[in-house]
């Protein structure tokens, strides 16, 4: 096995150095970042093209570029079956979620909450948001920083502060527009990551064909699973609907996903932008299977997991590279590059959204006085201090490993009922402020009491179905086979003794219908409680909800975009009475959420 040489260094700095001058690039390009709108926004004067790139990126973290293909050669293919729920998660954000969002010109999606419901529920969103990102910030810059450190000697805090001060560097300086660029160069990088290796992985096996059969034979293309069961960890069925909801609480309704979509310069090419990401997110996934059934392929006789080379599953990429690619100088340092292309490229965007929220829903609000100019420094500073923020968590994460970990999942529960939340703001025209608090608060309890309950009684393997790994064709003397096979026994027979009877119905739910939990009970009993509580009484502003015009216009003005800005200024006549001002952003009663300057026109360019 090869280590690190200066080359792979050299790559690696150059991916670093690019993204940083970009970041410079943005900080003076068109007079720099005059107002907050053009350091948290970009100036709402993005394409769809960049924008879907950067959607794309930094939903691929290093977790999707080490731990797909580990998915893919420990579980099997069905794991493609994402295609189709992608597909699923960008109509919906696309034809539900974005048109009330931009309608309505907000930059952080929780002041939809406050124009909707009420400033309560606005901070519930916004503080869980900032929990549940530096959490998971802080694991997405450790985790693949260990992985590779372990396996090519890759220095590990050198790597993590490198990032982390890197992407800290570039968020500060050139804020949305940095952000969205350097994503758009990682995409490339990531890609030509993954194209490496399947290309040498693909002479190495002597053509593709070799690779598709050894899957085939060793059962990794799996594709039909349609098990109705929502325990089985993955079939179709988990992975559409689960996958569907899980999924729409990141591209619908997540602040670091939004505020890209809504920067751009028109609704048509935000919706775009959406379905042109679509197309990325399928090619990645098509890049992440492609790996995982080389790495079958190449080690299908000798598993260096049960081997005990690797002392984890998400090493298996690094592995590969390093046992296949040592004899070219500097394509490992590509494959690492990318790895952490998709870390910077989620951090960057994380960082954005919080520094985002913070300003736009903790600031702006009680400090009325701020002028533009200075809140464009004050979301400056709040980048830096998010960046310092996030690479303390990935120090904590490196105490915590396990607690962490276990902590972000319980936090990826907090998706759902967000997502159920805003459900009912956009689709319930008689939801109202009681009935979506008490919603939220029980979908909540619901999927903690299962999220927790799963990481304290794990499901067991004949749910998680993983498939079989040989070690066979391994030289190693037998001595040490015999004492690696027994301890695995005897960590999956121990617990069944004191498992209680929900551990194997209730607690054993397959991940992905957490989320899906907890958005169904936030609906219910929102709606309930609503109806309880004189919610049909309630006048709600038709902008608040999805209607009717919003659906038709994808077939009436797709092409053009004048009749877009027409019809904004004609549809005061729905809402003439209850507006009680001038100014279509806001209603009479919300008029001092936001500074009047500028609305109007920060609404639609």
């Amino acid at each position: 096995m090869g280590r690190f040489t200066v080359w792979d260094y050299v790559v690696f700095a150059a991916m670093l150095l690019i993204s940083a001058v970009i970041g410079v690039y943005y900080a003076f390009a068109g007079g720099g970042q005059k107002t907050s709108k053009d350091f948290l926004m970009g100036g709402r004067s993005m394409s769809a093209l960049p924008v879907a790139l950067s959607l794309t990126a930094s939903f691929m973290s290093a977790v999707t570029v080490l731990g797909t293909p580990a998915e893919i050669y420990r579980y099997g293919a069905i794991f493609c079956i994402f295609a189709i729920t992608y597909g699923l998660v960008v109509l919906c954000s696309a034809e539900i979620f974005l048109p009330v969002f931009y309608k309505l010109g907000i930059t952080s999606t929780y002041e939809y909450l406050e124009l909707r419901f009420n400033k309560y529920l606005r901070l519930c969103g916004t503080v869980l948001f900032i929990i549940q990102t530096v959490l998971y910030t802080g694991i997405v810059i450790y985790a693949p920083a260990l992985a590779l450190n372990q396996v090519t000697g890759f220095d590990l805090w050198g790597a993590v502060v490198a990032t982390g001060v890197v992407c800290t560097f570039y968020c500060t300086l050139g804020g949305l527009k940095a952000v969205v660029w350097t994503d758009v160069f990682q995409v490339g990088i990531m890609v030509a990551g993954f194209s490496s290796v399947i290309i040498r992985a693909v002479v190495v096996q002597e053509g593709i064909g070799r690779i598709v059969n050894d899957s085939y034979y060793g059962g990794r293309l799996n594709f039909w699973d349609f098990n109705p069961n929502p325990l089985q960890r993955h079939t179709f069925w988990t992975i559409v609907i689960g996958g569907t909801f899980t999924w729409t609480g990141i591209y619908g309704i997540n602040q670091s996903q939004v505020q890209r979509y809504i920067a751009c310069k028109s609704r048509f090419h935000a919706k775009m932008s959406l379905y042109i990401n679509l197309v990325g997110l399928w090619a990645i996934l098509a890049c992440a299977a492609l790996c995982g059934l080389a790495l079958y392929s190449i080690y299908k006789d000798c598993d260096p997991w049960m081997a005990k080379q690797v002392s984890a599953l998400d090493q298996l990429m690094p592995y590969l590279v390093l046992d296949i690619l040592h004899d070219f100088p500097g394509v490992p340092g590509l494959f690492v590059a990318s790895a952490y292309s998709g870390t910077l490229s989620t951090v960057s965007s994380s960082i954005n959204a919080l520094a985002a929220v913070t300003v736009e829903d903790l600031i702006r609000p009680y400090f009325k006085s701020l002028s533009e100019k200075k809140l464009s420094w004050i979301s400056m500073g709040m980048s830096l201090f998010y960046g310092g923020v996030c690479i303390a968590m990935a120090a904590l994460a490196s105490l915590l490993g396990a607690l962490l970990q276990a902590a972000l999942s319980i936090f990826g529960m907090v998706g759902g009922p967000l997502l159920g939340l805003f459900a009912l703001g956009i689709l319930c025209s008689f939801a109202n402020g009681i009935g979506a608090f008490v919603g939220l608060v029980s979908g909540f309890v619901i999927s903690l009491w299962v999220g927790i309950g799963a990481q304290i009684y794990p499901p067991l393997p004949e749910r998680t179905k993983p498939l079989y790994l040989s070690t066979a064709g391994c030289n190693i003397s037998s001595g040490n086979l015999t004492s690696t096979e027994i301890p695995l026994t005897t960590v999956f027979s121990t617990p069944a003794a004191e498992r209680p009877a929900l551990a194997d119905n209730w607690y054993s739910l397959s991940y992905l219908y957490f989320s899906t939990l907890g958005t169904l009970i936030t609906v219910i009993v929102g709606i309930i409680i609503s109806l309880l509580t004189g919610g049909l009484k309630q006048n709600t502003d038709r902008k608040f909800l999805l209607t009717k015009e919003d659906f038709l216009s994808n077939f009436s003005w797709s092409k053009s975009e004048t009749p877009e800005k027409v019809q904004v200024l004609n549809w005061k006549r729905f809402a003439a009475e209850d507006e009680g001002t001038d100014n279509p952003a806001f209603s009479h009663i919300e008029m001092d959420v936001a500074s009047n300057k500028n609305n109007v026109n920060g609404l639609h360019i």
